[in-house]
């Protein structure tokens, strides 16, 4: 099809030289029911799995690129199988864009959402739902005022990097049947790796080695993961990024962990914020209850650096966002439908402005008048306030951000951790530091959070759709749809996994000695064994009591502890069976900097021992956010990334392939395809933890004898898939990026 340009357009300049690839003037099928349909099922389906490996790693992955691959092949295989037209590009797009809002808004619930639990609240499914609709909604409908300023008028300062590059592949769709077959192939491998290694339990699900033999140097523990979800991450982040996050997890490991357990092996008591005397405690626990602190404020410290990297973009996205929006009136003053000019071409038309606007102020409204922000009038205008000041600066800030270095390296973590900062001080100013106060905190930061990933995934697709010739107003109406359909389920999604994942014990050792004033707790729930007890929430950690949810009797004394999987402290499940729970390194910061702010009960030593971390990795030229994500985590959940990260290394080297061709090749997809793969039969593999006998049943450990406990060595089944990576990156074919005549215009454009 060739390439015509568009009509010239009011306010914009007459020699525009772009040329989108479907022409202004083409009507094609866009916004049919099965493109919309088909994109928000795959939206949910790589939500899950975004919303799976955040959990595990703090991080997600661009999912823009593989459904528009498997939009172009699933479409193909449906019209071939039963005669039905071919779909369009401008179909292939809507499915792209309305599949793509589920990894936004996956990664805001799971930042944010599972800091209620850690500051003493209920994680309920309506509020994570609300939170999830109004924010995603709410970053759609900011970002629509600013497609102008962004797409159109900054086209080429802005190259929008994964949005150009699914625009390429929408484009040159005849080579996406071999993409997509990487793809499948590899969530094939991913999936069932997955349900051998934690459904089976054919080998180990951690492999880890103490380092024993040197006077003074104990407590450290080499480990990994053999995890093909880490080794996908590791892959697609590249060599640089994985390196810098095992450097963080080797520090903590091999130099905190020994360091505290060395200075710590004679002091009688015990030290703060830590539960026990150093000197009885494991690896795993010292971690836990000290170098934790420390990861939390090189978090911090690393957001907040990474906001400053970007503040001469923020502050030129926000003064020329609102220069943009003048123009824009300007033009429309000067030359529109209403004086006889030209009508918009169908790929300048967006969702008319006053319903945009009526829509933000809705939203907002049922955010200040919802049980998000349970204070009284006056706090539900301030927090509503709040929310619109937030949340329309720091979807400018993600959106021009993603323009210049993409979705995947935007610092939406930054941004949340400034709106909670600028919220929780404001708070305090007005005197505002009840209970309710901390809940609306987070309802706020939730909120804008969301808002700032959707609002830069939208601006990616809405660059995607200028490339191609979409028409933006059916752009926006399907990822208001994807958008809607991914955060109901991503609530539902969260609480699951949690629930799968939960431990309730009754062991002494994890009981608390000191007894609660059963008095003062008002609520009740029942016990496992069918009693009323009241609910006991330790937030802060108390000598002789760790934090979590205790159910206790009447005389105070705890009977049972309600352990959380994502959070969680305890390592085994209700009956007693090995247990890794869920620990992102977000929700725990988030809720020690609303405790920290609000209360003024937090480490402060520790947290700027991790802040000054930061800062020197920063001035030595290292991603200080990169390297404190690896300080949190642990050095099990790094060191496989690490590894994917070397066979990247070694097949771009090999190969020869440039950044672009990197993000479109063989290794790519099957690295999508593992981390899908795995993080599904991860959801599936939860059903086995709630159905304790079907998992019992099914766990071939159990049944191999004393002497050996698992059929397969752990490290030799990580390093067959690891191998199955390296052999189809390498014998996959080039990806063709710029060969199509079809496309010369586009390509040279872009």
């Amino acid at each position: 099809m060739a390439a015509s340009p568009p009509p010239t357009v009011a306010g914009e300049p007459k020699d525009a030289a772009f040329r989108p690839y479907v022409p202004a003037g083409a009507e094609l099928a866009e916004l049919s029911p099965k493109a919309v349909v088909l994109g928000s099922l795959l939206g949910v389906v790589f939500g899950a799995s975004s919303l799976y490996l955040f959990l595990k790693v703090g991080m997600t992955v661009s999912a823009s690129i593989p459904v528009a691959v498997l939009a172009i092949t699933i479409f193909r295989g449906l019209s071939r199988a039963f005669g039905t037209r071919p779909t369009t590009i401008l179909e292939n797009n809507v499915v792209q864009t309305a599949g793509s809002a589920g990894e936004s808004i996956a990664f805001g619930v799971g930042a944010t959402m599972p800091a209620l639990m850690l500051l003493g609240y209920e994680l309920e499914w309506t509020r994570v739902m609300l939170v999830s609709v109004l924010g995603g909604l709410l970053g759609i409908l900011m970002m629509i005022p600013l497609r102008k300023a962004f797409i159109v008028k900054q086209h080429k300062a802005l190259p929008y990097p994964e949005g150009t590059a699914c625009a390429k592949v929408l484009i040159v769709g005849e080579h996406g049947g071999s993409h997509a077959q990487t793809v499948f192939l590899g969530f094939g491998v991913g999936f069932v790796y997955q349900i051998l290694m934690k459904g089976l339990k054919l080998w180990s699900s951690e492999w880890d080695r103490a380092i024993t033999g040197i006077k003074g140097y104990t407590k450290a523990v080499v480990a990994m993961e053999p995890d093909p979800v880490l080794l996908g991450v590791g892959y697609i982040i590249g060599p640089r990024i994985a390196a810098v996050m095992v450097g963080g997890g080797l520090l903590t490991a091999l130099m905190l962990t020994p360091m505290i357990a060395y200075f710590g092996e004679g002091l009688p008591g015990v030290l703060l914020p830590g539960q026990k005397p150093i000197h009885d405690m494991s690896a795993g626990e010292i971690s836990g209850q000290y170098v934790r602190y420390i990861g939390a404020g090189a978090v911090a410290a690393g957001g907040i650096l990474s906001m400053l990297n970007a503040l001469p973009l923020i502050v030129s996205s926000v003064l020329g966002s609102f220069g943009a929006l003048g123009t824009g009136r300007k033009a429309a003053e000067d030359g529109g439908e209403g004086d006889g000019t030209v009508e918009a071409p169908r790929t300048d038309r967006d969702i008319p402005m006053p319903l945009v606007f009526l829509g933000c102020i809705a939203l907002v409204a049922v955010i200040a008048a919802s049980n998000l922000i349970p204070t009284n009038p006056v706090g539900r205008v301030i927090g509503g306030a709040m929310v619109v000041v937030f949340g329309f600066l720091f979807v400018t800030v993600s959106s021009r951000i993603t323009g210049v270095i993409g979705s995947s390296s935007n610092p939406i973590s930054g941004m949340t951790i400034a709106t909670l900062l600028l919220t929780c001080l404001i708070f305090v100013l007005l005197g505002w530091v009840g209970p309710e106060y901390r809940l609306a905190a987070l309802s706020i930061a939730g909120v804008v959070c969301i808002a700032s990933s959707n609002g830069g995934t939208t601006s990616q697709d809405l660059k995607t759709g200028y490339l191609v010739g979409a028409t933006p107003w059916k752009q926006q109406v399907a990822i208001l749809a994807g958008a809607l359909v991914s955060a109901v389920v991503m609530g539902g999604i969260l609480l699951w996994l949690n629930d799968a994942y939960s431990t309730v014990t009754d062991r002494a050792g994890d009981l608390p000695a000191v007894k609660a004033d059963a008095a003062a707790l008002k609520d009740t729930e029942a016990g496992p064994d069918g009693k009323a007890y009241k609910v006991w929430w330790v937030v802060n950690p108390e000598p002789g009591v760790l934090p979590g949810k205790y159910l206790v009797d009447e005389a105070g004394q705890a009977r049972y502890l309600i352990d959380p999987g994502i959070g969680g402290r305890l390592n085994y499940s209700t009956t007693g069976a090995d247990l890794k729970k869920f620990n992102p390194p977000q929700p725990r910061l988030f809720a020690t900097i609303i405790d920290g702010i609000m209360k003024g009960d937090l480490p402060w030593g520790l947290v700027i021992l991790g802040a000054v971390l930061a800062i020197v990795m920063q001035l030595a030229g290292v991603s200080a956010l990169a390297f404190a994500v690896g300080v949190y985590l642990p050095l099990s959940t790094t060191l496989p990334i690490f590894v994917g990260g070397l066979i990247r290394l070694v097949v771009d080297r090999a190969r020869r392939f440039n950044a672009e061709e990197s993000d479109m090749s063989p290794g790519t997809m099957m690295s999508t395809g593992l981390i899908a793969g795995g993080s599904l039969a991860g959801i599936i593999i939860a059903l086995l933890v709630v159905f304790e006998k079907a998992g019992q049943a099914l766990d071939m450990s159990r049944k191999v004898g004393e002497e050996v406990q698992y059929l397969l060595p752990a490290i030799g089944a990580f390093a067959a898939i690891a191998a199955t990576l390296l052999i189809v990156a390498m014998a996959g074919k080039r990806p063709v990026v710029e060969d199509a005549k079809d496309v010369e215009a586009i390509v040279t454009e872009i």
